[in-house]
Order: C-alpha cells, then sequence, then structure tokens
C-alpha cells in the first residue's frame, strides 16, 4: 500500500506501531482519505504532543495505549452489566470507553471484553479490532464512520436540521459529538483536524470539505460517544 511508510507512528520510549490498511471501498483518493481520517481520529485520542513538540504536535499521536486520567466509565446495563472491579476506561486506538461499548465490541469480535477490558491494552490485535469495530459499525442515530468519510452517507431532515453534513466534521460528532460538538471552537476539535490534515498532506490527497462540527449538534440518544481522555 502506498500509505504504509507513514503508519509508523513516532513516540519516545514507545516502540512503534504498525498498521496494515483495511480501506477497501472507493477510488485511491476515497481510501487515502479514509486511513487519513482513522488516523487522524485515532491519534488525537491518544496523542502525546505539544505545541513546540519536533516536528510537530501532530506527529506524535500513538504514544498512549490507555487514558491517562482513568475513570470507571460504568453505566447501569442489563444487557452489558459491568463485572465486578473492572473499569471501563479508555484503551486502543480509539480510546473505547463505557461498559456497554465494550459489551457491544466483544460480541462483535468474539472476546469478553465487559470481563476482560484490560485486553484492549495489552493485545494489539484485539486493540485495533475494537477500532476498526467502532469504524465500521452504525448505531443509529449514528451513521459509521466508514460510511461518512467515503461518501456513502446521506444526511436525513433532522441530520440537516442540526447542521451535520457529510464530512470530517460528522466523525468527531460520532466520536465525541456530546463534549466537543455544537459549542464553538474548541481546541479539541481542532486537534483532530490538524491531525487529519497532517495525514492527507502526507497521502497527496484532499481534505474535502465540512471539516469540523462546532455548529453540529451532537447526536441524540447515541451509546458510542467516547470519551475524550486527551
Amino acid at each position: 500500500m502506498p500509505w504504509q511508510g507513514i503508519l509508523h507512528l513516532q513516540c519516545p520510549g514507545k516502540g512503534f506501531y504498525t498498521y496494515n490498511a483495511f480501506i477497501s471501498a472507493g477510488d485511491a483518493n476515497t481510501r487515502k482519505r479514509e486511513i487519513a481520517a482513522f488516523l487522524g481520529q485515532t491519534s488525537h485520542e491518544t496523542t502525546g504532543g505539544w505545541q513546540t513538540a519536533p516536528d510537530g504536535a501532530y506527529a506524535w499521536g500513538y504514544c498512549f495505549v490507555k487514558e491517562q486520567n482513568p475513570g470507571t466509565y460504568c453505566s447501569p446495563s442489563s444487557t452489558y452489566p459491568c463485572a465486578g472491579g473492572k473499569q471501563y476506561y479508555g484503551r486502543g486506538p480509539v480510546q473505547l470507553s463505557w461498559n456497554y461499548n465494550y459489551g457491544q465490541c466483544g460480541k462483535a469480535i468474539g472476546v469478553d471484553l465487559l470481563n476482560n477490558p484490560d485486553l484492549v491494552a495489552t493485545d494489539p490485535v484485539i486493540s485495533f479490532k475494537t477500532a476498526i469495530w467502532f469504524w465500521m459499525t452504525a448505531q443509529s442515530p449514528k451513521p459509521s464512520c466508514h460510511s461518512i468519510i467515503t461518501g456513502n452517507w446521506s444526511p436525513s431532515g433532522a441530520d440537516s436540521a442540526a447542521g451535520r453534513v457529510p464530512g470530517y466534521g460528522v466523525l468527531t460528532n460520532i466520536i465525541n459529538g456530546g463534549l466537543e460538538c455544537g459549542m464553538g471552537w474548541k481546541q479539541q476539535v481542532e486537534d483532530r483536524i490538524g491531525f487529519y490534515k497532517r495525514y492527507c498532506d502526507l497521502l497527496g490527497v484532499g481534505y474535502g470539505n465540512n471539516l469540523d462540527c462546532y455548529n453540529q449538534k451532537s447526536f441524540a440518544n447515541g451509546l458510542l460517544d467516547l470519551v475524550d481522555s486527551m
């Protein structure tokens, strides 16, 4: 794949992460844009960068495999009850959070993540499976990130009324809209955009339109909101 060379992300003392592209929809530019979007969002979730960092803040994704200020993140659920003594804070590339996300994801990939949430931080295959699951899975009223970035999502009337339009900004809304979207300018949103632009530039592909979610209302009743742990 032409972009494999950039998928070795630097972080001192943390080693290197290599990720083989799962992208398969659309033409070459669509695939490049999707991997840039995936890496942009997950780099923000795992960032160790700072504004004066060597090569810039956006060269420093994938530094942490778990949330730096962890909490329990247990929500009452009869379907995906929290296991005793377990915490469901952010882990892995997408910083999977909350028991209902661990439960749904574990069921989908065939691993008991409710009882073994630490696998998302300690097993690299499982870790990336959780990120890909999240990326590819739609849960009403949220579309999948994959459908957004490949241009296969059409906003409903409710989406249009809420300002949710096709583009990278809707990905941020899917991932963490309750904390980041519809509130005007926010540093977290700008950080996600900065990472995305860096990867697009490295891959030689355009950014597309509607990169932020500043004027988008968050999706209502979406269970897949994650916690911005960085």
